[in-house]
């Protein structure tokens, strides 16, 4: 019961955080980088160019931890932190636990209305080109797909979180190194690679503005 508190005692202010005006340029140029990306056709070429069965390591890792990861490193830092009566530890859990679930909020949001269609999962080169497919409207491809990337979002929104109370070089080292393994599987594998770009961007924000509204 302590631990929903703690998480979701300042869930609000955070998601309005994300959302407010000073943060609504990096919406923008989450959109326009996607327009971009899409329009060129770099989304199709990226996806043709990394069809291989050498990859399939990356994807799965990167679809398995990117569940995972966040969820383990909120919930053993709090309950190490509990057991230890380590307040900071404890904190940064909790801190961890309300930028993952912002981040999947706000990545959410955006599918409930984009509706974008996914790449065959694993595919393999052929077949028409369905990069520009999206199905706007209400929950017309469902929350799972599409974009922005949720797996992105939140492995580098949890990451922020963390490290922003713990400084170290190596923490920085390994959980950026997960964040990169994540991005590239989900492009690589479930995701199109402008929609990992758009879950890193709005990720970054989510992780900023929930440590400074802690």
């Amino acid at each position: 019961m302590r631990m929903f508190e703690e998480v979701f005692t300042g869930f609000p202010r955070t998601l309005r955080s994300v959302f407010s005006t000073r943060n609504l340029r990096w919406h923008a140029i989450a959109v326009a980088l996607t327009a971009v990306i899409v329009l060129t056709d770099t989304d199709w070429h990226f996806y043709e160019a990394t069809r291989s069965t050498m990859l399939y390591p990356l994807v799965w890792a990167a679809g398995i931890g990117g569940f995972f990861v966040p969820v383990l490193l909120a919930l053993v830092p709090y309950v190490a932190g509990d057991f230890l009566h380590n307040d900071k530890l404890r904190r940064a859990g909790a801190s961890v636990a309300r930028a993952v679930l912002a981040a999947l909020v706000v990545t959410m949001f955006y599918k409930v209305f984009t509706g974008r269609i996914q790449p065959e999962f694993l595919g393999t080169i052929g077949g028409s080109d369905i990069s520009k497919e999206f199905q706007f409207g209400v929950l017309r491809n469902g929350v799972f797909w599409g974009w922005p990337s949720s797996h992105a979002a939140t492995a580098m929104a949890g990451a922020l979180a963390f490290v922003s109370a713990y400084r170290s070089y190596a923490i920085k080292i390994i959980l950026f190194t997960e964040v990169a393994l994540v991005a590239a599987g989900a492009a690589v594998g479930f995701h199109w690679f402008s929609d990992v770009v758009a879950g890193l961007i709005l990720g970054t924000v989510v992780g900023r503005e929930t440590v400074h509204s802690a």
